[in-house]
C-alpha cells in the first residue's frame, strides 16, 4: 500500500493528509469546494480550513470524487452527517474496486443513529478501520508529536493501513475495537460543550474536572451498552481525548459551549464559524442511541435539551455539575 485518498479537506483531513505524506505516502486530498483545490494545487496551503500551513508538495487535491477509486486505502474525514452521502456518491461511481476505508470522522448519524461504520458498510464491501486519538488538526500538520488508535478486525490489515500515516512523530496503536472508538468520539465532543459552559459560566476548574470524571462514566456506559470495550474508553479514544478536547478553547466543541456559557445563542455562534463542531449534531444522536439502549446519560441529556433549544443555559447550566 502506497496510495492514499483523504476524503475531506477540513482541518483535520488536511492534517491527516500532511501526516500520510510524511509517512512517505502518495496522498490526494478530495474537497468539496473547488476553492480549496485551487488553494492547495496552487499555493500549497488550504487556506479556508487550515491556514498558515505549507502543504507537502506530495499532497495533490481533486474535485472528482472517482478519483479516491483508484488509491490503495481511503481515509474517510468528511463531517459525520455527510458520510452517507459521500459513500452514496462514491459508490455510484463503481464498486468494482472499494478499497479499505479507515474511518477518520467522530460522530453518530442523527437520524438512524448509525455509527459511521454502519453507514459506511451499507455502501462499501470491503474491510473497515477507524482511527481516533486525542489531537488537534494545527499539532498534527506542524509536525509536533501525538498519538492515535487505529481500530481494525483484521490486525494483519490494520497494521498495513498504520504505515500509511505512521512518522517518528505520529504514534499509531493498534485495537480490534472497532466500536469503541466510534462511541467516544461523538461523546467527548458533547461533554466538551458540556465544560464549556461551565467555563463560560465561571463555575471554576472544580465543577469542570467533576463534570469531566462523570463524562468518562458516561463514555463508558454507552461503550459498553453498544458493544465496545470498556478499556478503549480509558485509553486514547476516550479519556485521552476527552481530556484535550475539554480544556482547551482551540477545541471546536469546547469553544462552542463556552460563547453559550457567555450567553451567545447557537444560531450566531454557528452562524460566524466555516469549521463544523461535531457536538452540535452528536449531541442529538448520543440521546437517541443512549435511549434506543435502554440508558440514561445526565449530562448528554442535559447538553442535548440546551442545543435543541428546549432549555435555556442560565436554567440549566448549574445543573451540569451537580450529580
Amino acid at each position: 500500500m502506497k496510495r492514499v485518498g483523504v476524503v475531506g479537506a477540513g482541518a483535520w483531513g488536511t492534517a491527516l493528509a500532511v501526516t500520510a505524506a510524511r509517512a512517505g505516502s502518495e496522498v490526494t486530498l478530495w474537497a468539496r469546494e473547488p476553492e480549496v483545490v485551487a488553494s492547495i494545487n496552487g499555493r500549497q496551503e488550504n487556506k479556508m480550513f487550515l491556514p498558515g500551513i505549507e502543504l507537502p508538495d506530495t499532497i495533490h487535491a481533486v474535485n472528482d470524487l472517482g478519483a479516491m477509486l483508484a488509491q490503495d486505502a481511503l481515509l474517510m474525514v468528511a463531517p459525520a452527517q455527510y458520510v452517507r452521502d459521500t459513500c452514496e456518491q462514491l459508490a455510484s461511481v463503481s464498486l468494482d474496486v472499494s478499497p479499505p476505508v479507515i474511518i477518520c470522522s467522530k460522530g453518530i448519524e442523527q437520524q438512524s443513529l448509525k455509527l459511521m461504520s454502519e453507514v459506511v458498510a451499507e455502501h462499501w464491501p470491503n474491510p473497515l478501520a477507524t482511527l481516533s486519538g486525542p489531537t488537534f488538526a494545527t499539532d498534527v500538520a506542524k509536525g509536533l508529536p501525538a498519538s492515535v488508535t487505529l481500530a481494525c478486525g483484521d490486525e494483519a490489515l490494520g497494521r498495513k493501513l498504520a504505515r500509511l500515516v505512521v512518522h517518528p512523530k505520529f504514534n499509531v496503536h493498534h485495537s480490534d475495537d472497532l466500536i469503541g472508538p466510534q462511541i467516544c468520539g461523538p461523546m467527548k465532543n458533547v461533554i466538551a460543550i458540556a465544560c464549556g459552559i461551565v467555563e463560560g459560566k465561571g463555575l471554576g476548574e472544580s465543577a469542570k474536572a467533576a463534570l469531566i470524571t462523570e463524562g468518562l462514566a458516561e463514555i463508558s456506559q454507552l461503550c459498553v451498552a453498544k458493544g465496545g470495550k470498556p478499556e478503549t474508553a480509558m485509553g486514547l479514544c476516550g479519556l485521552g481525548d476527552l481530556i484535550l478536547t475539554c480544556n482547551s478553547h482551540t477545541s471546536r466543541n469546547m469553544s462552542l459551549g463556552y460563547a453559550l456559557g457567555q450567553g451567545e445563542t447557537l444560531e450566531a455562534i454557528l452562524r460566524e464559524r466555516n469549521s463544523v463542531a461535531e457536538g452540535v449534531a452528536s449531541s442529538n444522536a448520543v440521546a437517541g442511541l443512549a435511549a434506543q439502549l435502554g440508558i440514561q446519560l445526565r449530562i448528554c441529556g442535559i447538553v442535548n435539551q440546551i442545543v435543541r433549544g428546549d432549555a435555556d443555559v442560565d436554567q440549566v447550566g448549574l445543573a451540569l455539575v451537580q450529580s
